[in-house]
């Protein structure tokens, strides 16, 4: 398409709306439905290529653990004055499914075989439109149904192999220079079963009943390693595919990478020099780098160093300081060093950091017991990274084959937003978790959970594939804590419940943790106002919780919820549904899964299940 269809959010651009996710547009009163194009694109579309464009951010750990060089946010158009020329770079979308029907006469066929008007990227009926009354135009409008595969590939729906047609059709035939000259799909009475595919020409009808069945595609065409959103980046695949509804939203699985920039990390260092550190860091000879930034001095980094205030022996400490750092970032993890943030003393200053900025707040003896530490994270940055996106199956292993890339070949960039915020911290009561978490209920309870993950994982990437990381006690305890707490605070800050998102801390061993942060999660200014950490006040947080705790103790499903008799077998989860603990998904770090609302307030027996039970009996 080389026609502007609309404007799309930058955070849509690095989550729902990524490289290789199918779009519904509207262009000139018709719907467009395209397929976001890849990285390539971006360099060949919207210049400068790469991190020479000016809209680039960073995030050093996020950096090392994905290994590229920087991140591009989703590039937007600029302003231009009075009397000058518009902007012409933009993002591409191509064209998909092409495959479009008649809402008038129902007719589908190839995108070609409809009316077009120059310049334009809608297409229409010339039957319904020259019929319509005051002649206006009868937009025809993307078909319902497309193939994908677990792979990532995506291809249009197979409407002649569906139909069937007769020998002697001329449509089937591969020779015909004018196949197609229309198949119908009509809705004759409700359902798939009603819903009726014909040919024109030979007569041939087949409803669309089984289109989602798994045994109906077990004899059907194979995959053909379709890639749209690549150029000419079509592979083998033969895999079996699977029909899916266009707008589904297992359609695209964004497969994202964030972290939060914590000291050293956060301060303006590395942000002010840009450019300059790639020079700075790469010297041949280390020692000489207090004598390089000398030279530069005199040049084009004074104004660097008056607006860090520092001298050249000063920034090279720095730089020297921070390299040591880096040697020792974890890509494994990287949420250890940003738990380890929170809870530890404070000490260093924060005088020139603009991303981290965090306040202790004294535990109040009446939820002591169960909490350690609270902080109120006044200041907060976040960066999100897309590598890549799933089909049919939410992401599980992140180095699986099932997640398809965004580029023919790899970049030393990725896309990436940067959300700015607040936020509220909470580490639970060590001690008592260790002895809770021991219990044999509850080590049964978590086990169910774990051991059907575990067989769904090895069914999905076989039994050679890498085991994920064992769900635990402390994980499911943390994590529905955190849907509990932020269902209440949406009530009492003001912020909609897709304005927060969690992040869950949680580990055994040398990484111990069990700790959970509420942060706002908009990238606009609306995450910053202070309605969130407010909340974690002395005075506030401590009735916070025990609303949030007395909110889930009963749920107006119950007993069927608490019974266990709602929750989705593939969501790993117990006694959870959406009246009680399930949050937006766009809030949720796990898809809604691996959650239990018994481990916080017990099953109703009284058993000592629940973590909190005892906040409950108090009086």
């Amino acid at each position: 398409m080389k026609n502007d269809l609309q404007d799309l959010r930058r955070s849509a651009v690095v989550s729902t709306f990524g490289p290789g996710s199918v779009v519904d547009f509207r262009a000139g009163g018709g719907v467009v439905s395209g397929i976001a194009a890849g990285l390539e694109e971006w360099d060949r579309s919207f210049p400068p290529a790469g991190l020479t464009h000016p809209q680039v951010i960073r995030e050093t750990r996020l950096q090392k653990k994905l290994g590229v060089k920087g991140f591009r946010t989703p590039p937007v158009t600029l302003e231009r004055g009075k009397g000058d020329d518009a902007d012409p770079r933009r993002l591409v979308a191509v064209r998909f499914p092409r495959w479009l029907q008649c809402p008038g006469c129902d007719v589908i066929k190839p995108e070609r075989r409809w009316k077009s008007d120059s310049g334009k990227a809608y297409r229409y009926c010339p039957l319904c439109t020259e019929k319509s009354n005051g002649g206006n135009k009868v937009f025809v409008i993307p078909v319902r149904f497309v193939m994908a595969c677990k792979h990532g590939h995506v291809d249009e729906f197979p409407w002649d192999w569906w139909v069937g047609h007769k020998p002697d059709c001329s449509i089937s035939r591969r020779d015909n220079p004018d196949r197609h000259p229309g198949l119908v799909l009509r809705s004759e009475k409700p359902g798939l079963a009603g819903l009726i595919l014909s040919c024109k020409k030979c007569g041939a009808r087949r409803s669309m009943d089984g289109v989602f069945s798994k045994k109906t595609w077990e004899r059907g065409p194979k995959c053909r390693g379709r890639r749209p959103w690549l150029a000419d980046g079509d592979e083998e695949c033969g895999q079996e595919q699977n029909a899916v509804q266009r707008g589904a939203s297992n359609l695209f699985f964004a497969v994202t990478e964030s972290a939060l920039s914590i000291p050293p990390w956060s301060d303006q260092v590395q942000e002010v020099l840009g450019d300059w550190w790639g020079s700075l860091v790469n010297l041949d000879d280390p020692t000489k780098l207090e004598d390089y930034i000398d030279f530069l001095a005199k040049g084009d980094l004074e104004s660097v160093l008056r607006e860090l205030d520092m001298s050249p022996a000063e920034l090279a400490e720095v730089i020297r300081t921070r390299l040591a750092s880096y040697g020792q970032v974890r890509t494994d993890d990287l949420r250890p060093a940003e738990y380890r943030q929170f809870v530890s003393e404070p000490g260093r200053s924060r005088a020139h950091d603009i991303d981290f900025e965090t306040r202790r707040v004294a535990v109040a003896p009446e939820i002591a017991p169960w909490v350690s530490r609270i902080v109120r994270a006044v200041r907060l940055r976040e960066v999100r990274a897309i590598r890549g996106f799933t089909r049919i199956n939410p992401p599980g292993d992140p180095d699986s084959p099932e997640v398809a890339v965004l580029s023919k070949e790899p970049l030393d960039w990725l896309p990436a937003i940067e959300v700015r915020g607040e936020g509220i911290f909470l580490a639970l009561n060590e001690e008592r978790l260790s002895l809770w978490e021991s219990r044999p209920d509850v080590e049964q309870r978590v086990a169910q959970c774990e051991i059907q993950h575990q067989a769904d994982w090895k069914n999905r990437y076989g039994d050679d594939a890498k085991s994920p990381e064992p769900i635990t006690a402390r994980y499911m305890l943390c994590h529905t804590l955190a849907h509990a707490l932020m269902r209440q605070l949406t009530l009492e800050c003001g912020y909609s419940s897709a304005s927060l998102q969690e992040r869950i801390y949680a580990g055994a061993g040398d990484d111990t943790m069990a700790g959970l942060l509420i942060y706002t999660a908009t990238p606009d200014s609306d995450g910053t106002l202070g309605g969130l950490e407010r909340q974690g006040k002395a005075g506030r947080i401590e009735g916070i919780l025990q609303r949030a705790i007395e909110a889930i103790e009963w749920c107006s499903s119950d007993p069927i919820c608490i019974t266990d008799m709602m929750g989705a077998i593939s969501s790993y989860s117990h006694s959870v549904c959406h009246a009680c603990c399930l949050a937006p998904e766009t809030s949720c770090e796990a898809f809604n899964s691996f959650l239990d609302r018994g481990l916080l307030t017990g099953d109703g027996s009284g058993s000592g299940l629940g973590f909190f039970e005892d906040m409950l009996r108090r009086p």
